[in-house]
């Protein structure tokens, strides 16, 4: 690791991306400071530290929610709307299916697509959220409509500059520019909540309370690094199934019956069931509170993360939409039909109908532990919270690790890529 991070360091050109990227993320975090004109941030802030759905959502824009700052919609628009392009062209959509198997001038439509209904969903958003805050908790100097527009607008821009600082990252910084935004906006967050849990558990009036809360917090901090190993194991274990290949020259290889394996990852949706089960559930709450406040007050207590109906129904949400998300992500249909193609089957199990029941029965078994695994990290942050005096808003585990953990990996991997890449086109000249 070290001798990674060294060499990125040496290698000039990979120097000068990582430049670009911090400069990049110090527009991003700026830009969340700079409040909405207009806009009373101060009532708004204590309203969403009690609701545990808005703290989440705050916690994927950085902080920027509670301040309703330029960039509090964040990339989250944006996200939903490449779920949406994505889940309607799974046959849904004839055209979005033929772009999708078009090679690079069909994504490019699709990305155009998707870059149009993101600016929709970011507009309809930012006006149901101001909307709802103002009637709840008057956060705005003037309520007229004339202002909910123009302060929907302004969120809607922010929210589209940030894709935008997403591309610039993409293009000219180290890659995965808007995972890298969501990233910089969860571990900008990690300090003030390392000293709120601090001051919480060590602010006794004695010294014996003092060294009490100075060893629960040591202990807090060995929590938090063994779900963050936890979130590593899972989000890096595969099951490997043996693929065999009868052509005499396949995938590169001359050996007749070469030997090869089928990963599939444990946990092939990521984080995405989460964000599916948290908008499910914050859904019906923004339209109720459009025409009837004291319902919508009701099933927000009702439906809140921090009471046990509400965090059960979450879990229930996210294995649900583990399944689904998964089954898109990994169609065993497909992979047994590019099998079939390349002269390759899985020893013992015969080509056609037999190989696609069992990668359904393979894919099925190992989505249960990621299911299983994804919602435990998912509920640890409210279930915390329900027996210690740690707030929802500080506790261990939740969609924040695994979205740092996975963009981590993800980014690290790309950078030893280059790395790479480099180190050989400097040996072949």
């Amino acid at each position: 690791m070290m001798h990674t991070f060294a060499s990125m360091f040496k290698n000039k050109e990979i120097r000068k991306k990582i430049f670009f990227t911090l400069a990049m993320l110090l527009i991003y975090r700026i830009g969340s400071s700079i409040p909405v004109p207009g806009v009373d941030s101060t009532a708004l802030s204590q309203q969403i530290s009690d609701n545990s759905i808005l703290n989440m959502m705050n916690l994927l824009g950085g902080g920027a929610l509670e301040k309703l700052s330029i960039f509090a919609m964040g990339v989250t628009p944006y996200i939903t709307a490449s779920i949406i392009v994505q889940l309607l062209s799974m046959d849904v959509i004839p055209a979005l299916t033929e772009w999708a198997k078009s090679g690079q001038t069909g994504r490019q439509k699709m990305e155009k697509t998707t870059r149009y209904l993101g600016v929709v969903l970011a507009f309809v958003q930012a006006f149901s959220l101001v909307y709802g805050f103002d009637k709840q908790y008057s956060v705005l100097e003037n309520s007229a409509l004339s202002t909910y527009l123009y302060t929907a607008t302004i969120l809607t821009a922010g929210s589209m500059f940030l894709v935008w600082l997403g591309d610039r990252i993409s293009m000219k910084g180290i890659g995965n520019g808007i995972s890298i935004i969501i990233f910089a906006g969860i571990v900008s967050n990690m300090p003030s909540q390392f000293a709120q849990v601090y001051s919480i558990l060590a602010g006794g009036n004695t010294n014996s309370e003092v060294f009490n809360g100075v060893l629960q917090f040591a202990l807090y901090c060995l929590v938090y690094l063994a779900i963050v190993i936890f979130v590593v194991v899972m989000e890096t274990a595969v099951r490997k199934i043996p693929i065999q290949y009868t052509n005499s020259i396949s995938m590169g290889r001359t050996a007749r019956n070469d030997v090869t394996y089928l990963p599939l990852k444990i946990n092939s949706a990521s984080v995405i069931p989460v964000i599916f089960a948290s908008s499910i559930m914050t859904a019906p709450q923004i339209v109720i509170s459009f025409f009837n406040a004291d319902l919508y007050q009701k099933l927000q207590n009702y439906l809140s993360l921090s009471k046990p109906f509400g965090l059960c129904l979450y879990a229930v949400l996210t294995i649900l939409f583990t399944f689904f998300y998964t089954d898109l992500q990994v169609d065993p249909d497909s992979v047994a039909d590019n099998l079939r193609k390349s002269d390759a089957y899985i020893p013992g199990i015969r080509p056609g109908s037999d190989t696609k029941q069992y990668l359904h029965k393979v894919l099925n078994r190992i989505t249960v532990l990621g299911a299983l695994a994804l919602t435990l990290v998912a509920v640890v942050p409210y279930l915390l919270p329900m027996f210690t005096s740690i707030p929802t808003s500080s506790a261990i585990g939740g969609t924040g690790i695994i979205i740092v953990v996975g963009v981590a990996m993800e980014t690290m991997k790309q950078i030893k890529g280059q790395l790479t890449q480099k180190s050989y086109h400097g040996f072949l000249n």
